[in-house]
């Protein structure tokens, strides 16, 4: 490798990182935001905050890496013209055909990470997180209760506390439970309990030697009950409509399955880097300019390119699942002319128009 190409490798190389860092941090922080909004709601223990924040991190690699990587080579090509660094370049003998080496050697490494993400890493990581939540809920230590201190039932429905827990967090004593639904008021007290879990979605507290007081708000009839044994199911918050199962399935799993749904995840997954290579590539023609030519002007072309295309693969993606496009087509119908633009543009890059004849 020339002196220069490793210099023009570098420049590529700490730009994309660059744009990856700022992306990253940002996306971090809307999954932040999400996650505090679903541990309010109750979907989520809030001991499991950062193991969920990592996990997340990991499944959004293969829809940021693509865009840090486009913008990063696009801004890197940008300041070779802007700082008049290609003239000089031109000036040896090197065009923008022979920019191609370096840029090949950031993309396709970056195209390796986000495949082992898309087809590996997030669907792992999304299999990880949800049952993270599921075993958080047949252990009262992990959904962040502890003893001596009130915390929120899921979904608001009341207040719970525990003056003893076991190591477990199974097994309580001193528990006191208040709940209010359709305007009535129940409040029960037990000596000693346990937490049991049937199925994915059943919690249920079994109490012993306790009392129980129910009625209206409005009204100061109230019932007092005293019981041996009772149980009373802990409320728990509905998974969302649009939750994907299939998200957390291993890409084996996806290719052993031939319904819509599987195939459309599958060719999502297949989609991610590939999307990325094309991006990569047609940063270089994109990426020129003149040198007192804006720069930010290439950042909204960047994001509006990206947006389409990341438009069109989610559209694919919902044609495939409900089988409007046949599983042959894939998502094939949006790569291939994007790959054929980025080869068109690169065997036309650089060359020199034919110059104009002299008239007499």
């Amino acid at each position: 490798m020339l002196l220069i190409e490793r210099h023009l490798l570098r420049q590529f190389a700490l730009s994309v990182a660059a744009v990856a860092a700022v992306l990253l941090l940002v996306g971090l922080g809307g999954l932040l935001v999400d996650l505090m909004s679903e541990i309010a709601r109750g979907k989520v223990p809030a001991g499991l905050l950062l193991s969920q924040l990592g996990l997340r991190s990991v499944q959004v690699l293969p829809l940021l890496l693509p865009l840090a990587l486009f913008i990063g080579l696009l801004l890197a090509v940008g300041k070779l013209y802007g700082d008049s660094e290609m003239a000089v370049l031109s000036s040896v003998g090197l065009g923008p055909q022979q920019l191609w080496r370096p840029l090949a050697l950031v993309t396709v490494p970056v195209a390796a990470v986000i495949a082992l993400s898309s087809l590996w890493l997030a669907p792992s990581g999304a299999r990880v997180a949800s049952e993270m939540v599921e075993n958080a809920k047949r252990s009262f230590l992990v959904a962040g209760l502890e003893a001596g201190r009130f915390i929120e039932l899921p979904g608001r429905a009341g207040v719970l506390y525990v003056g003893e827990l076991s190591t477990d967090g199974t097994r309580f004593r001193q528990m006191f439970v208040q709940s209010e639904r359709d305007g009535r008021l129940d409040v029960i007290t037990a000596s000693e309990g346990e937490l049991l879990v049937e199925g994915e979605t059943g919690r249920f507290l079994r109490l012993r030697d306790g009392f129980r007081v129910e009625g209206t708000l409005d009204s100061k009839d109230f019932r007092l009950m005293r019981f041996g044994e009772n149980e009373l199911r802990v409320p728990d918050v509905a998974p969302d409509a649009g939750d994907d199962e299939l998200e957390g399935r291993s890409t084996l799993q996806l290719l052993a399955r031939t319904d819509a749904g599987a195939r459309a995840e599958l060719h999502w997954r297949i989609a991610t880097p590939l999307l990325a290579l094309a991006l990569g590539f047609l940063a270089l023609p994109l990426g020129r300019g003149e040198p007192r030519q804006a720069r930010y002007g290439r950042i909204l072309a960047a994001l509006l390119i990206y947006v389409n295309a990341m438009v069109l693969l989610v559209l694919g993606k919902g044609w495939l699942a409900t089988s409007v496009l046949p599983a042959w087509a894939g998502l094939w119908w949006l790569l291939l002319p994007m790959a054929g633009l980025a080869w068109w543009l690169f065997r036309i890059d650089g060359r020199l128009r034919a110059p104009r004849p002299v008239l007499p």
